[in-house]
């Protein structure tokens, strides 16, 4: 099972060239709705016209610098996670993303016949329980609402449709992928539901915080570079990190 492609099975009922476009449709609806929710919530002309402004009152940072930033910002707040001060939430935020990363990415690869065959069925199938790991830690134990406010698991609000439509479509495309090694009659239906759920998933984009994910490694580049260059001097540091107060005004005083 786990040395299988799932996908390969189904070249004799569904046209391998169908489920190719259908990836494709996906990732044209994840950019669709990330250019419109940049565009409907002006996420992007805020964040340059902030930029702009905070240039002329700023301290100029040199290439070296910024590279540095650059660097701090991939290696700490996005393949780290650093922003999340709680280290349960920063481990199952990566068992996620890492475990959707290597899931999407596998799956891809087994729709579109790589031919590294007998790699990617094994990554589809680890990336897949990253991805249930960290998602249902995440749902049942540290969700702010159930962890501190008592709320029931199953209290579902539009904030979470994001996670929610991604554990669900991982869990019916692992239970796909099992009875369909079986050979039982049930992976039909159960591959059907897989698709309306990833359909969901990549398709509610706008309405979702799927689109976080690019937003958040700008952010905190942009964040890093204000620390840096003095313009947040005047702003009260984060309550989980207050040490960045001493910083920003050693930065004000040098400009």
């Amino acid at each position: 099972m786990f040395a299988t492609n799932p996908f390969a099975a189904l070249s004799a009922s569904i046209s391998p060239a169908l489920m190719q476009a259908y990836v494709v449709l996906m990732i044209i609806l994840v950019a669709a709705g990330t250019l419109f929710d940049i565009l409907h919530k002006g996420s992007a002309k805020y964040f340059f016209d902030n930029w702009r402004r905070s240039k002329n009152k700023a301290r100029q940072l040199g290439g070296g610098e910024l590279m540095s930033i650059a660097v701090q910002t991939a290696v700490v707040d996005v393949l780290a996670s650093g922003e999340f001060c709680n280290m349960r939430r920063r481990i199952a935020h990566l068992l996620t993303m890492y475990g959707f990363v290597i899931y999407v990415v596998a799956t891809i690869a087994m729709v579109f016949g790589n031919p590294m065959t007998d790699l990617w069925p094994h990554l589809w199938w680890i990336g897949a329980l990253l991805v249930l790991i960290g998602g249902y830690w995440f749902w049942f134990f540290i969700r702010v609402d159930v962890a501190a406010e008592g709320s029931s698991p199953f209290r579902v609000m539009r904030a979470d449709l994001f996670v929610l439509s991604l554990v669900v479509s991982v869990t019916l495309g692992v239970v796909w992928a099992w009875l369909q090694s079986n050979s039982s009659t049930a992976a039909g239906v159960f591959f059907a539901l897989y698709i309306i759920a990833t359909t969901v998933l990549f398709g509610s984009v706008p309405w979702s915080k799927f689109s976080h994910m690019f937003f958040k490694p700008a952010a905190a580049f942009e964040k890093r570079v204000s620390n840096a260059n003095g313009t947040r001097a005047n702003l009260p540091a984060p309550a989980d990190k207050p040490e960045q107060f001493g910083t920003r005004v050693k930065h004000a005083r040098n400009y």
